[in-house]
């Protein structure tokens, strides 16, 4: 009977924990505005140490992307910003970004979410959110 009391409780904790998460926007699930600097500096570092990546990068202005970058996370994680940068097929133009490096660029912006202890299914979200993208970065 204590068995079956403690996997009652369980899976209610579990369910009114679903259930909160639910309720929040995805921007709120990554601790708002400093959670996503958070995110785009471990991002940012990630990328700078990567010999695979750093060069699409080398010759770009850190602020310009961070900042760009945070507020198209805003945008598209339901938060207050509206992202009215360049679209990504203007920025990504000439760049010739293959399908080996698009994914490593994704593994980078992985780490960095578990570098700010983001879960596994919030992660999923934001990169869920980020994928219709991929057409109008690759091979650009």
């Amino acid at each position: 009977m204590t068995k079956l009391l403690t996997l009652f409780l369980t899976a209610a904790l579990l369910t009114a924990c679903a259930a909160n998460n639910a309720n929040q926007t995805l921007y709120s699930q990554l601790k708002g505005e400093q959670g996503l600097e958070n995110i785009v500096d471990s991002f940012i570092q990630h990328i700078a140490n990567d010999e695979q990546i750093f060069h699409y990068f080398a010759k770009a202005s850190v602020s310009h992307f961070r900042s760009g970058f945070i507020t198209h996370l805003c945008d598209v994680t339901g938060g207050p910003c509206e992202y009215k940068g360049d679209n990504m097929v203007d920025i990504h133009t000439g760049m010739n970004i293959n399908e080996a490096d698009f994914n490593r660029i994704v593994e980078l912006l992985v780490k960095a979410m578990e570098d700010n202890n983001i879960s596994y299914p919030v992660q999923n979200q934001v990169l869920a959110k980020l994928a219709p993208h991929r057409a109008e970065i690759i091979k650009r």
